[in-house]
């Protein structure tokens, strides 16, 4: 992609081997990968970063804001940027978000994440 600005994705996941995990399957899929091991750091980014185009936020981390209160506050004062929540556990019915963020349950499967991305970037 030599001379093309590639798309901004950032990554948040609390536990370092999935982070690196998702970072590289987005990277080489031919993204600009940022990371954040949790919603402070990823808020921070988001505040230095004014070309991310999509979140791939996991939903248990550790501190006071979880993955879905990221996607939150993301969505009240970025609404341009694109969500994808991941977890371990199913979706919570009961979880309050935006009703275009894309869920995936672990463990998800590369070719629909990879997908999404690409969707959601374009």
């Amino acid at each position: 992609m030599r001379g093309m600005v590639k798309p901004v994705v950032l990554v948040v996941e609390d536990e370092p081997l999935l982070r690196l995990f998702a970072s590289d399957m987005i990277e080489e899929a031919g993204f600009e990968v940022l990371q954040a091991s949790d919603a402070s750091d990823a808020l921070v980014t988001l505040q230095d970063r004014l070309d991310i185009r999509v979140v791939f936020t996991d939903v248990n981390m550790p501190g006071g804001i979880d993955g879905i209160m990221l996607a939150i506050r993301i969505r009240e004062r970025w609404p341009a940027i694109q969500i994808i929540i991941t977890s371990g556990r199913p979706w919570p019915e009961a979880a309050v978000v935006p009703q275009d963020i894309v869920f995936f349950q672990k463990p998800y499967r590369r070719d629909r994440v990879l997908d999404t991305v690409r969707r959601m970037a374009a």
